[in-house]
């Protein structure tokens, strides 16, 4: 592990016992919002995990600009550059995507987001990825076990 940042969001959130939710993904967006204490999230197509991250984290604001945090069920080139060009990221926003490895179609459309020079950091937990788009840090692609 060679990332300070990675190693603390492992230890530090992922690993912790506490569980939020069954779904692994779910439990994921739940324990990153709570470590980081983010402020602005943005759940796309799914209401119902919307409700849940309203009831865990009331003070959290939904769709506003920027995004600390945004979570969706898929991610193309495309939609990051489109998302990325209307200033919805900052330096430090990370992007939560569901089921990358769910069917074929969406673990190619990971594979060619994380080559974009843009993504610095990525984390495969099979259940779901995480991207970041920190300049400061060099480009990694990490792959753990949750």
């Amino acid at each position: 592990m060679h990332s300070p940042f990675v190693f603390a969001y492992m230890t530090q959130c992922l690993y912790i016992k506490k569980k939020f939710h069954r779904k692994k993904s779910i439990n994921v967006l739940l324990k990153t919002i709570g470590y980081f204490g983010f402020e602005t999230v943005s759940i796309k197509n799914n209401g119902a995990v919307k409700e849940l991250v309203k009831q865990t984290f009331p003070k959290v604001g939904f769709d506003e600009k920027p995004l600390d945090l945004l979570f969706v069920d898929e991610m193309d080139m495309t939609s990051f550059q489109k998302i990325r060009s209307e200033g919805k990221l900052h330096n430090d926003s990370l992007v939560l995507i569901d089921s990358i490895h769910g069917n074929q179609e969406n673990l190619e459309q990971w594979n060619r987001l994380i080559a974009l020079p843009e993504i610095t950091v990525s984390i495969d937990m099979y259940y779901c990825g995480l991207i970041s788009i920190r300049r400061e840090q060099v480009k990694e692609h990490f792959t753990i076990r949750i």
